[in-house]
């Protein structure tokens, strides 16, 4: 697509990685900076009229949310130059945890160990509507699954 392509695991905070190297999930208190972090690059992107890919374990709905508006949502009105929420395709890359385990142990150099999948899994909350998104499965071919992709922003 001729797109930036951004890794989110680029982004953690030394102290986040070594938590996962040790094989301790992080909680929202160490992934909320992270993902305000995340949410300023997809902005400075749109606002450069610039399109992005974002890799990215937004594995909460909460996350998502963090993504498209920057912070958690609060109650108040939203003021005038604040702003508004990045229009965000969310690509679900689904499949079973046998399939995505292997394709983790057979990665190398990562600071995060395949025994965090469980802990992943246990925190997933799929997208849903009214959220922006489509899912995939990871059984598909990578062309197959780059295809939908693009049909689904396209």
């Amino acid at each position: 697509l001729g797109w930036k392509f951004y890794d989110a695991d680029d982004y953690h905070t030394p102290e986040n990685k070594k938590k996962m190297a040790e094989g301790i999930p992080l909680d929202d208190e160490d992934r909320i900076p992270w993902l305000c972090a995340l949410h300023d690059i997809l902005r400075r992107e749109d606002l450069s009229g610039q399109h992005a890919i974002l890799a990215c374990s937004a594995l909460k709905k909460m996350y998502r949310r963090i993504l498209v508006c920057g912070a958690i949502e609060s109650n108040q009105p939203e003021q005038p130059g604040e702003n508004t929420a990045l229009k965000i395709l969310f690509v679900h890359l689904d499949g079973p945890m046998d399939i995505i385990a292997g394709r983790l142990e057979k990665r190398r150099g990562h600071f995060m160990p395949p025994e965090l999948l469980r802990s992943q899994f246990d925190t997933l909350e799929p997208p849903s509507a009214p959220e922006n998104f489509i899912t995939v499965s990871v059984e598909k071919s990578l062309p197959e699954i780059v295809l939908e992709t693009e049909r689904a922003i396209f």
